[in-house]
């Protein structure tokens, strides 16, 4: 039989029987043993993978973590970082997951419709045609020389010994970041207050539950851990049985079908301040409980003697979530699927709600602009970081080397039986990889990105770029490729006269006109037949579905179209009237990224999404989205600068209110709110601004006649960051001279803070060409299709994300060219957001990459590798957006 592990013969798991040193290796382990410490609390111990690669214990080398700084390296960093650093000591870990068959179970499969755990469209307890035994091994490595210590070992200094053990039983830093982000939520969304809570009736049965020692009181069953109480009648039962056998026996939840009451709270969760889960049965879902506290009390529970002794929900779910790639994998789902493996065909490990991040990452990844930034300088990066798990620059080069190196996108090797057949091995490998720590950098301080909630996969994009545009002060960024200029001319309707503006965009929005749909009789016949079946209690195969269909002409034109603007002041006529508004592009990108606005605001307020197909074509001609600026003819508006007069105050007023008591400045605003009519009705008005916090705040006078004068030692702060005077000033005065606000504005407005290169007066009228500002690129108007993401589903609010990645490689269109075919037929009609490329006309094809939910297995199979999945082409889906790239 061939073997399937060389690395792990001689690895000893722990605990096991004790080994010894050799007097020499013990000599190493005295000499650097002190740098060895023991985590605690803040310590991050990244035992789960490397810092700046996604080596894990699972590949073939294992993962080193060092006794020192808790860092993760792979084989490829561990002896580099141990001469810089001049720690010797390592615990190398390698985990073995196997596949372990099972007896089968009758019955149609189950489909996973929902991420949740124990709840109905859940994870199936019975799914699964295999097991998974999971093994580990672990060495304490001295280094340099590699010198391997089996563990345990008696002859270990203590200080070693404890290190250790501190390490393997620490929470990895990707389970607290994970915690972190699943804090207030399940499902990765924020639970909301139960319905029921305000008013739940709580039996007077005269049952005291006691701080400890709980058991579920069915008969028979001798559950002591997952534990729910149910707030209304007081009954301890055990919990539902989980996908993997793991969980409970459904005690609980057939107690509320037989009583209906509807709240429980899971023993061992509740701590002192008032915090534990509960679950709602009649709604189905985890909730808030705010009168929790009065609801324990009822059955004797003081929640100040209470401490947590038992996993919380989110706690489960990260832990359930390790075995979700060892749960896709052992259901052989996906066998219809033509895995792509090599250089440029890694996918993304799903971590729960991430396929809006995995799917933009594939996408900008194949640009060569990121490549050529991410990739090359990945040495430069690795080498500079202080803390490369929380370096931009090192988690994005080691995603960019990830996706691009083919490690870990390697076909899992075959044996052979004993009559000649082939079949997959039995110890599973690393298929993609897993961005968590990417995740947790990415979104760190962000209300949104920061959780695990579904995410908008544009407004993602657009976090990135930001962030990117932070990183890029001193060095080319790449994102500049999608940088494009926005002209927006505006026609005085009484007098014919014109202003332009312009503005910087990464993203073309293009509106769907409804309108325009070429088979609207198509669309009303299937609208009549589905009101006729559905009044029958029936409804009609999805294969019978007929969606509007929309022109990608049709949006360029709603797009360019003129835009009615009522009321206008015209500074021509000084006067109130009308004007009309025209959106061109004064330069064409590199790269362009045009979102289809499928989402849209019901009548009810709601997100909804519409449910069109909109022909996009592989490629475009754009060049009626051209602006040209001011044209011969044209005469501009007279540009109008304020010179507001500083108001009147009478003074003997403002100093009658100040003997009453009152502070200057809020005498000084009444005063000027009620127009100098005297005390009485200045005195009224404060009284009825008490409340007002800003009442007493300085008052905010017109300036604009008044030149801005910057703070000297503001301005020399902020110049000292490497800003021109110019930059300084201008962050300073859209700051009041406030250092710190002046540096935030310069981030989040990079375009305007870039396109200042000299000194303004500050009364210029509008440019009449239509400068661009620095770093945009300018090209032609024909473009190609190289990428689109996809968002799958009939919400705004769930769904998957699936991305297409156009490749150029002969070896590509080997392997992929017999499905192409089907790909393209449905190609252009689902597209939301797309990417096109200024690239000579080739002949290339598509490859998809599997970015999905992880709960909802739809179109999973193994969602690590890139693959081409036929059931896309038969399934509701619909561009986010699209990228075109110019010829």
């Amino acid at each position: 039989m061939t073997r399937f592990i060389s690395f792990c013969e001689g690895l000893v798991r722990l605990p096991g029987k004790m080994s010894a040193m050799n007097p020499e290796v013990e000599a190493l382990v005295r000499a650097g043993m002190s740098k060895a410490r023991s985590p605690v609390g803040g310590d991050r111990v990244y035992k789960e993978e490397c810092v700046y690669s996604f080596d894990n214990p699972e590949i073939e080398t294992g993962l080193y973590v060092s006794l020192a700084s808790f860092w993760g390296l792979g084989r490829d960093f561990v002896e580099r970082y141990a001469d810089k650093t001049k720690e010797t000591l390592f615990l190398h870990i390698r985990r073995i997951r196997t596949k372990i068959p099972k007896p089968k179970i009758d019955g149609p499969e189950k489909k996973v419709t929902r991420f949740a755990i124990g709840v109905e469209g859940g994870f199936d307890a019975n799914a699964g045609d295999f097991d998974v035994k999971t093994e580990e091994f672990y060495q304490l490595v001295v280094i340099p020389g590699f010198h391997t210590i089996s563990l345990p070992c008696d002859s270990l200094p203590e200080i070693v010994t404890l290190s250790i053990n501190g390490i393997l039983a620490a929470d990895s830093a990707t389970k607290l970041a994970d915690l972190e982000a699943m804090s207030g939520t399940w499902d990765g969304e924020i639970r909301r207050v139960s319905q029921y809570a305000a008013s739940l009736v709580q039996v007077n049965n005269g049952k005291k539950i006691p701080p400890t020692g709980w058991k579920c009181e069915v008969e028979g069953c001798n559950m002591t851990e997952n534990l729910w109480l149910n707030l209304t009648d007081g009954a301890i039962m055990c919990g539902r049985r989980f996908f993997d056998g793991s969980g409970g026996n459904n005690h609980a939840i057939e107690n509320y079908q037989k009583t209906k009451y509807p709240l429980a709270v899971k023993l061992g969760t509740i701590t002192a301040d008032g915090r534990a889960d509960v679950f709602s049965y009649a709604e189905d879902d985890m909730v808030e409980d705010p009168l929790l506290v009065q609801h324990l009390a009822h059955f004797g529970i003081n929640i100040t003697q209470m401490q947590k002794t038992d996993k919380s929900m989110a706690e489960m779910e990260i832990d359930l979530n390790q075995k979700l790639g060892e749960w896709s994998t052992l259901q052989e789902a996906g066998t219809k699927l033509k895995p792509l493996y090599g250089a440029g065909f890694t996918g993304f490990i799903n971590l729960g709600n991430s396929c809006y991040m995995n799917s933009i990452m594939q996408v900008l990844f194949n640009i060569s602009a990121f490549q050529n930034r991410f990739y090359k300088k990945a040495p430069q990066y690795f080498e500079s970081a202080g803390d490369p798990a929380n370096d931009f620059n090192v988690q994005m080069s080691k995603v960019c080397l990830g996706l691009a190196s083919g490690k870990y996108s390697i076909p899992p090797p075959l044996t052979q039986r004993d009559d000649g057949t082939l079949e997959a091995p039995t110890v599973m490998v690393q298929e993609g990889i897993n961005a968590s720590m990417f995740r947790t950098l990415i979104g760190k301080g962000h209300p949104e990105f920061s959780t695990k909630r579904q995410q908008d996969a544009q407004e993602f994009l657009l976090h990135l770029i930001n962030v990117m545009e932070r990183y890029s002060r001193f060095e080319a960024n790449p994102a500049d490729c999608l940088k494009f200029q926005v002209e927006d001319k505006v026609i005085c309707d009484s007098t014919g006269q014109v202003r332009y503006s312009f503005r910087v965009e990464y993203c073309l929005p293009l509106p769907i006109p409804l309108e325009a749909a070429i088979n609207k009789d198509e669309v009303a016949a299937y609208e009549l037949k589905k009101a006729q079946v559905e009044s029958e209690g029936k409804r009609l195969p999805a294969d019978e579905l007929i969606r509007p269909k929309i022109p990608i002409e049709a949006c360029l034109q709603s797009f360019i179209a003129s835009e009615k603007l009522d009321p206008f002041y015209s500074s021509a006529t000084k006067r109130i009237g009308t004007a009309s508004k025209f959106t061109r592009l004064s330069t064409l990108p590199d790269y362009l990224v045009i979102q289809l606005k499928k989402f849209t605001i019901g009548e009810d307020w709601t997100p909804k999404k519409l449910d069109v197909t909109v022909d996009m074509p592989f490629d475009l001609d754009l060049s009626v989205l051209r602006g040209h600026g001011l044209q011969p003819g044209e005469k501009e508006l007279p540009d109008e600068v304020s010179k507001a007069k500083e108001p009147t105050v009478d003074e003997e007023v403002v100093a009658q209110l100040v003997e009453m008591g009152f502070q200057t400045n809020a005498s000084r605003r009444a005063v000027i709110t009620t127009g100098n009519t005297g005390s009485e009705a200045a005195m009224e008005w404060i009284m009825q601004h008490l409340d007002d916090p800003t009442l007493n705040d300085p008052l905010e006078i017109d300036k604009s006649s008044k030149p801005f004068i910057a703070d000297p030692d503001a301005l020399a702060n902020v110049m000292s960051m490497g800003f021109t005077k110019e930059q300084a000033v201008k962050a300073l005065q859209s700051t009041d001279n406030n250092i710190e606000r002046a540096i935030d504005w310069i981030f989040s407005h990079p375009d305007e803070i870039n396109s200042i290169s000299s000194p303004s007066n500050g009364n210029e009228g509008p440019s009449q060409t239509s400068p661009a500002p620095p770093n945009v690129t300018d090209g032609g108007g024909k473009y190609q299709l190289v990428g689109f993401v996809s968002h799958m589903g009939s919400s705004s609010m769930v769904g998957h994300y699936v991305c297409h990645i156009l490749k150029g490689d002969q070896e590509c269109l080997d392997i992929v060219e017999v499905i192409v075919p089907v790909l393209q037929e449905h190609l252009s009609s689902f597209s939301m957001v797309s990417l096109l490329n200024n690239v000579a006309d080739v002949k290339q094809r598509f490859h998809t990459t599997c970015c999905v939910h992880k709960f909802s297995y739809l179109l999973v199979t193994t969602p690590n590798s890139l693959k081409y999945n036929p059931m896309y082409a038969e399934t509701t889906v619909n561009l986010t957006f699209l990228i075109f790239s110019t010829k």
